[in-house]
C-alpha cells in the first residue's frame, strides 16, 4: 500500500510542511493534535474541554483513515502546565481506559499560549 496523506484542510499543514495524519503500511500516525473545533474555529479556555476536543479530533481523522480509536497503540501528552494531567483524567480514562496503549507525558510549550494540551497517537490500520 502507497504512503497516504491525510489533510484537515489547516494552512499549517502546508506552511510548515507536514500531515494531519500518514497511513504507512499497517499504520497510522495523526499528528500532535489540539483542542481547536474545527467547525466553529474556537477552542475552550480549560484543559478538560480542549481535552475531549482533541479526542473528537482524533477520532475524525482515525475515521477517515479507514480505523478507530480502538487501534491506538501508543499515545504522547504535551502540556504546558505539568499539573493540569490530572484534571484530564478522566477524558483520558473515558477514551482509552478500555484501549490501554502505551503512554507518555511531558510538559512544554505549545504554539498558541491558548491550548491547553496537545495530544499525537499511533494506531493499527488493520
Amino acid at each position: 500500500m502507497a504512503r497516504q496523506l491525510i489533510s484537515s484542510g489547516s494552512s499549517f499543514e502546508n506552511e510548515m510542511g507536514y500531515s494531519r495524519a500518514v497511513i504507512e503500511g499497517d499504520w497510522v500516525f495523526v499528528s500532535g493534535t489540539t483542542g481547536f473545533n474545527y467547525n466553529t474555529m474556537t477552542i475552550a479556555e480549560d484543559v478538560v474541554n480542549q481535552t475531549e476536543q482533541c479526542f473528537k479530533n482524533i477520532e475524525e481523522v482515525l475515521e477517515q483513515a479507514g480505523t478507530s480509536m480502538n487501534k491506538i497503540v501508543r499515545v504522547t501528552y504535551i502540556l504546558p502546565v505539568a499539573s493540569d494531567f490530572k484534571k484530564c483524567w478522566p477524558v483520558l480514562k473515558k477514551y482509552l481506559g478500555d484501549i490501554r496503549p502505551a503512554a507518555t507525558m511531558f510538559s512544554a510549550g505549545l504554539y498558541d499560549s491558548r491550548m491547553k494540551i496537545e495530544i499525537q497517537v499511533t494506531a493499527l490500520n488493520k
